[in-house]
């Protein structure tokens, strides 16, 4: 089994770039918004327990994210591998996972980091506004500040990872032909 994580700021092309490894290599795609909703739909402990604390107004905690990634990894004992797109987001979030997956001998193998400029993230997104329905995609000074939270929370996740080694930046500007190319490469590499 081979697990990856997809890194990157939004606008970074994760979503782009995960339709085609997935499609390539078979990779099952989790990511955490998909499985809250999935957990959710489904009426689940987890997506009970999960949609009480939306309710609040509070955020999902750690272990019951953990815990629904869990439950989508058993639904999933022949998978070839599997994509992580939007999880980890902090170093708490990480160790879980790894623990998770070293429980289940199945460690990350390769943490790949879309490197974009800013100038680019925010042209992409408002870009991706214009057809989308995402609000957020509208607005720079929102994006910005995406952005920015991004960097002060979320890019930890990369300096946790440097620590075992499984960090490989790829640039994430050029066609997106040449991105997947070189994300392939670094997983052809490693399998």
């Amino acid at each position: 089994m081979f697990n990856l994580i997809l890194f990157g700021p939004p606008g970074s092309g994760k979503g782009t770039q995960s339709e085609k490894l997935i499609a390539r290599y078979g990779f099952k795609h989790l990511s955490t918004g998909d499985i809250l909703r999935s957990e959710l739909n489904r009426g689940t402990a987890l997506g009970l327990e999960a949609k009480g604390l939306m309710e609040q107004g509070k955020l999902v905690p750690d272990a019951v994210v953990v815990g629904m990634i869990r439950s989508a990894l058993e639904q999933n004992p022949d998978a070839k591998g599997f994509l992580f797109d939007g999880f980890p987001r902090t170093n708490a979030q990480a160790e879980a996972l790894d623990a998770l997956l070293n429980e289940m001998n199945a460690p990350i193998q390769v943490l790949l980091a879309l490197q974009v400029s800013k100038t680019e993230l925010i042209k992409r997104l408002l870009n991706r506004g214009l057809t989308s329905s995402r609000t957020d995609d509208a607005n720079e000074a929102v994006i910005d500040s995406r952005i920015v939270e991004y960097e002060k929370k979320t890019a930890a996740v990369a300096e946790y990872y440097k620590k075992f080694k499984k960090v490989v930046y790829i640039p994430g500007e050029g066609t997106v032909d040449e991105i997947f190319s070189a994300l392939s490469k670094e997983i052809d590499s490693r399998r």
